[in-house]
């Protein structure tokens, strides 16, 4: 029996029913037609599946490098064949769908949650994401692709309203879902919390219907964050298919009152749960089919993937690869208890756990520790531990410095306050430099970090948050077994000023300004120009650019040929010559990027270039090959606001091949003739220059408010006032910190607190309550207590902080 027939059968409860799961995990059955239920569990870098009965946290699962990490290896059959493995092992631990990949736009180094996405750059992003989700989906097992979409702070994630233009809505923030979704049809989409241009994404018509389904042909099933819902019977009418968790049948029981009412078309719910049936069948016939697990080889693979993601940014006198015979100081805490992976929902109970010290050891370097810094929270630098770390040093041929971000500075659920390290970190490089010249400085970070000790190093290398067998990983690239081919899938800025969104990000700029809660409107200001789209456009030197990494042998392009001089449609052929001209075989990560030729020529504002392709191409020593690209009419396009679709400009392209985003080899023109939409456009360059401007002359990217709004008119939309709640005023959408001044805020807050610290598990960081307890709406928090709170509880307390005494009183009394 198909879904549509399925759901012909179902009473109108039993549909709404299916329209939440059943707890925290789990779809809803329907018993009276044996329709069974299907689990979900965390991901995307190894599966979370939560289990106190087995004496974990979470089941032990491998847990592969973070996306942060992989994205580095810009190895699309790579994140595949990790992504089998991932769906193996949910078929082994008996999950249907895995909630990832996440491939939100890093738009500022602060995001919280950067560390489990991949890239500034939508192009790599989608194309990773696609592969992946491909891998999984191979063995028969759903994926989720999140957070949908323009999710890219953690402050107040669940109620701030991303205020962006359409151009940089379409071109950066929703063009990796677009990918992913057209290339490898994920079996469902997840919202995020946020609102979007003033729609929350849980009921914005627009993106659930209008463009996932309608334009990208997206056949699957649409699911809410944990938590994301608003009003439940719009988001049915809007294509938000099913609502995770379970919300105590609150929120069942009120789309099932909008039918009663006339408010909700009960063809929505059917749709809807049709969806939901189509997946749960769809999940039951795969996992029947089983799949073969082997989790030593998954470690195997993990250390390959660490290996591939390692970023070698810095090689004086080629101190990398060790020498055999080298005596090595192995410093710095994270050598042997590793940073391997982010905090929050991602994070993953290891079957196996390498550490870097042990790694080197097993590969026969004489190596010996030093801790160099406590891992206490907010460890102060350690002047005896630094003292013993210097003394080593000083008796070894190399010292290799572990540091990086601890898991108090960089998490889900809060954003960063700088770019720094913490001070023992950094003391402790300085201390060992002065010491050993000869000094190798590993970083276990999620995100970009300050590196103004860079010139007092000799090496430096990025694992990133590199995975259970990122020790291994690591030793194999810094001993030569593994020569290193990875590249920064991100700018690292030299300044945190220099960072495009800074005048507009929470925690910087002039958000500093703001008092804490009361601005909710994340105004994406910087539009399109976000990365490296924006330092290479503004001249700005970053401390490494987008898509930089070294190897241990070199590469040199030539003969660039282009199939035509002249593109309208089709397809464009960019082909060149690649040698391996060093001593040793490796890997080279080619970068293709167009961009108009002179952007001043241009009548839409521009970013120099943009990647359109890259590709990884292994060489040995000596031996030359020809990579080829193809172009279509994409790549040369902008989103034109006016008529609200892709268009390209009439004029000269320039399509250039590099080793990174200003590392150009090789570069032509190709005339391209285009649709002339872009004179519809002509009076923003009047209204709104600075966008036109580029390079400033000033340090910050500053856009005034009349710009911005010129910018948002062109797709409709006005800057949004700030949402202020007054009393007698307030409603579900409220957070603790909106009530805080009362006393019925103070004991739920007080409440909240102790609840939130009873909660906290060896996984979870002190620094994860303050934003849970202070940033949560009540309609979430009623939803994610999994029916321990009530929607009767949650309107009394509504009804209490805006003065009506009785009538919460009667809530209480009467649980109506």
């Amino acid at each position: 029996m198909d879904a549509k027939q399925f759901v012909s059968q179902m009473t109108l409860e039993e549909k709404t029913s299916l329209l939440s799961g059943s707890d925290f995990w789990h779809t809803t059955t329907v018993d009276r037609l044996g329709l069974e239920s299907i689990m979900v569990a965390d991901g995307p870098h190894g599966l979370r599946k939560q289990d106190w009965s087995c004496g974990f946290p979470s089941v032990p699962a491998t847990c592969f490098p973070s996306a942060c990490a992989m994205a580095a290896s810009f190895d699309e059959n790579l994140m595949e064949e990790v992504g089998q493995a991932l769906g193996e092992e949910a078929l082994d631990q008996e999950i249907s769908v895995i909630l990832g990949p996440g491939i939100n736009i890093k738009r500022s180094p602060l995001g919280g949650r950067n560390f489990e996405y991949f890239s500034e750059d939508p192009y790599l992003s989608g194309k990773l994401a696609s592969a992946w989700i491909k891998g999984v989906q191979k063995k028969g097992v759903g994926t989720s692709l999140k957070h949908f979409a323009a999710n890219s702070q953690e402050y107040c994630r669940m109620v701030s309203d991303s205020v962006v233009d359409e151009r940089a809505l379409r071109e950066i923030y929703l063009s990796a879902f677009e990918i992913a979704v057209k290339e490898a049809k994920p079996w469902t989409v997840m919202c995020s919390y946020n609102l979007v241009n003033g729609t929350y994404a849980s009921e914005n018509r627009e993106l659930l219907t209008d463009i996932l389904r309608i334009e990208w042909g997206f056949e699957g099933l649409a699911v809410s964050d944990w938590g994301a819902i608003n009003h439940r019977a719009t988001g049915v009418e809007a294509g938000l298919d099913l609502e995770m968790p379970y919300s105590g049948g609150y929120n069942d029981n009120l789309a099932r009152c909008a039918v009663h009412e006339g408010r909700l078309d009960e063809a929505a719910v059917d749709q809807a749960c049709e969806r939901i049936v189509a997946l749960v069948h769809k999940a039951s016939e795969r996992r029947s089919l089983g799949a073969a697990c082997d989790y030593e080889a998954h470690h195997v693979l993990a250390r390959k993937a660490a290996a591939e993601s390692c970023v070698l940014l810095k090689n004086q006198d080629s101190i990398l690869p060790l020498k055999d015979s080298c005596s090595l100081a192995v410093i710095g805490a994270f050598a042997q208890e590793p940073r391997f992976q982010g905090t929050g929902s991602s994070k993953v109970y290891p079957k196996n756990l390498d550490n870097a010290f042990s790694e080197l050891q097993a590969l026969g370097f004489d190596a010996s520790y030093e801790p160099g810094y406590n891992l206490d929270r907010n460890a102060q630098p350690n002047k005896e531990l630094i003292e013993s770390a210097v003394n080593l040093a000083k008796t070894k041929d190399i010292a290799l410095v572990f540091v990086g971000l601890p898991d108090e500075l960089e998490s889900e659920g809060f954003d960063r306050k700088s770019l720094a390290m913490p001070q023992a970190h950094t003391d402790l490089i300085e201390a060992v430099a002065n010491a050993n010249p000869h000094t190798v400085v590993v970083l276990s970070v999620g995100s970009p970090v300050e590196t103004s000790w860079s010139d007092k190093v000799a090496g430096i290398v990025v694992c990133f948050l590199g995975g259970e067998a990122g020790g291994g990983g690591l030793a194999d690239v810094v001993s030569g077994k593994v020569c290193p081919s990875a590249k920064l899938p991100e700018t690292w800025p030299a300044s945190l000023t220099d960072t495009p969104s800074y005048s507009w990000f929470p925690s910087c700029g002039k958000r500093q300004e703001v008092n804490v809660y009361n601005d909710r409107n994340a105004e994406y200001r910087e539009s399109i120009f976000v990365g490296y789209r924006y330092f290479d456009t503004a001249s700005i030197a970053p401390s490494w650019c987008f898509g930089y990494g070294l190897s241990y042998t070199e590469f040199t392009y030539s003969d660039l040929v282009l199939s035509s001089q002249k593109f309208n449609k089709g397809k464009l052929k960019v082909s060149f010559t690649l040698t391996n001209t060093g001593q040793r075989a490796g890997a080279e990560i080619v970068q293709l990027y167009v961009g108009f030729s002179d952007i001043n020529d241009s009548a839409v504002f521009r970013v120099v270039k943009e990647l359109k392709g890259f590709k990884k191409v292994y060489l040995e020593a000596g031996q030359s090959t020809i990579v080829e690209f193809d172009l279509d009419e994409r790549a040369f396009s902008y989103f034109n606001t006016a008529e609200h679709k892709w268009a390209w400009e009439s004029g000269s392209y320039r399509v250039s091949l590099g080793a990174s985003s200003r590392d150009i080899r090789l570069s032509a023109t190709v005339s391209v003739s285009g649709d002339g939409l872009e004179e519809k456009l002509s009076e923003l360059k009047t209204h709104a220059p600075v966008y036109f401007q580029l390079p400033q002359k000033t340090p910050v990217f500053n856009v005034p408010d009349n710009q911005f709004a010129a910018l948002l008119a062109q797709s409709g939309l006005k800057i949004p006032q700030e949402k202020k709640y007054q009393p007698k005023n307030y409603d579900h959408n409220i957070i603790l910190a909106d009530v805080q001044h009362k006393l019925l805020g103070r004991v739920m807050v007080w409440q909240a607190r102790t609840q939130a610290q009873k909660s906290l598990s060896a996984q979870d960081i002190e620094g994860m309550i303050e934003p849970t307890v202070y940033e949560t709406p009540f309609r979430s928090m009623m939803m994610m207590s999994n029916g321990a709170i009530s929607g009767n509880f949650m309107n009394a307390m509504l009804d209490l902080l805006n003065g009506k005494f009785f009538s919460g009183l009667r809530r209480l009394l009467f649980k109506r």
